[in-house]
């Protein structure tokens, strides 16, 4: 039974689990899109074994690491998002090369590229190439059509690289109210033609976010989507967005209310080394999942500080599941998640990628 595991700890509810994996293959199938699902949610071989079963075509991960740390799930093709260049990454480019059909690069400016190549040439291996663009997130990528299409002019003189596709992250779409969600997506897949058409050569588009894919999916020139907390939910997806109902938020904290020192103010056994110290847009770590009305409003490192205004008070003991403001850190704070069926234990599994941070 849940309440018999010790909390805190983290739990997978298997039937939300399956139906948010199967919502989302399905509308890739439905509109002809491939599915590589960002890793550095789950970060475990179950999970990415399920989604290859129901379709995906690859994975994308974060970092080498977690490419190497799900390898078993018997993956073939891997897409690191992230910007590799530094030489102690040739030998684990190698081998990790060795076991897939494909592997896909980021690029995501002239300077790195220039360093990445370096780390090829000491590797010996050749991969895909996929150009950045920035889409107002303003991290990594080519701010201008311009420069996507000087720097597209230097993948195709890599000795190592074959350029394949132009991606971006829009995740500031986590900052909108549902209404100007459809906008947003239109805006910025008219930046990503307009990318596009300066680079040339008709590439794909990769562009990745959980609030965007099914939004994304089936238009003009996206072949692949990359989202990665929709296998989970959170409160962004299911609170905020929202494009997950609540009750397929499969991933929860379980935590025990541990003492009431004074009125409206509980404390739980979880802290920011269970939640993370990410806040949702309403600014608190998370909302109890059967009783809304409980708010993680603040955290030290072993405590959680459960707030409410109205609505019954949770007594000394009680044993409360949570919904994380965001599900990606949690899980990486975790060593194991329980897997339950309704209220019965099914498995234990290993965050096989925790701390895959290199």
């Amino acid at each position: 039974m849940i309440y018999d595991i010790t909390t805190p700890c983290v739990l997978i509810d298997n039937g939300a689990l399956e139906r948010n994996l199967r919502t989302m293959q399905d509308r890739c199938d439905q509109t002809g899109t491939k599915l590589w699902p960002h890793c550095k949610t789950h970060k475990m071989v179950p999970v990415l074994k399920r989604q290859l079963a129901l379709g995906a075509a690859g994975a994308t991960v974060a970092k080498i690491g977690e490419a190497e740390a799900l390898l078993p799930s018997g993956v073939r093709n891997i897409f690191i998002a992230h910007s590799i260049v530094r030489p102690d990454a040739a030998p684990r480019l190698k081998a990790l090369d060795a076991h897939l059909d494909r592997l896909i690069l980021a690029v995501t400016s002239e300077a790195q590229l220039e360093s990445l190549e370096k780390v090829l040439d000491l590797a010996g291996i050749s991969a895909g190439a996929l150009l950045s663009v920035d889409t107002g997130l303003t991290r990594e990528g080519a701010r201008t059509p311009e420069s996507a299409a000087h720097l597209a002019g230097r993948i195709r003189e890599s000795k190592h690289l074959t350029l394949s596709g132009i991606y971006t992250h829009e995740g500031h779409a986590y900052q909108l109210t549902p209404p100007e969600m459809i906008p947003f997506v239109e805006g910025i897949h008219r930046k990503l033609l307009e990318f596009r058409d300066a680079v040339g050569g008709g590439l794909p588009l990769w562009p990745g976010c959980s609030i965007t894919a099914m939004l994304f999916a089936g238009r003009e020139a996206v072949e692949v989507v990359r989202p990665g907390s929709y296998v989970f939910g959170d409160l962004s997806l299911c609170e905020s967005a929202p494009i997950l109902p609540w009750e397929d938020a499969a991933l929860n904290i379980l935590a025990t209310v541990i003492d009431l020192p004074e009125p409206g103010l509980a404390l739980i056994d979880a802290g920011s080394k269970v939640f993370s110290s990410d806040r949702s847009a309403a600014g608190i770590f998370g909302r109890g999942r059967d009783h809304k009305h409980l708010t993680v409003s603040r955290l030290s490192e072993e405590h959680g500080f459960v707030t409410w205004v109205d609505g019954p008070s949770p007594a000394i003991g009680d044993v409360l599941h949570f919904i994380p403001a965001h599900v990606c850190p949690v899980v990486n704070l975790a060593s194991e998640v329980h897997v339950f069926e309704g209220t019965e234990y099914i498995e234990t599994w290993r965050v096989d990628g925790r701390g895959r941070s290199t």
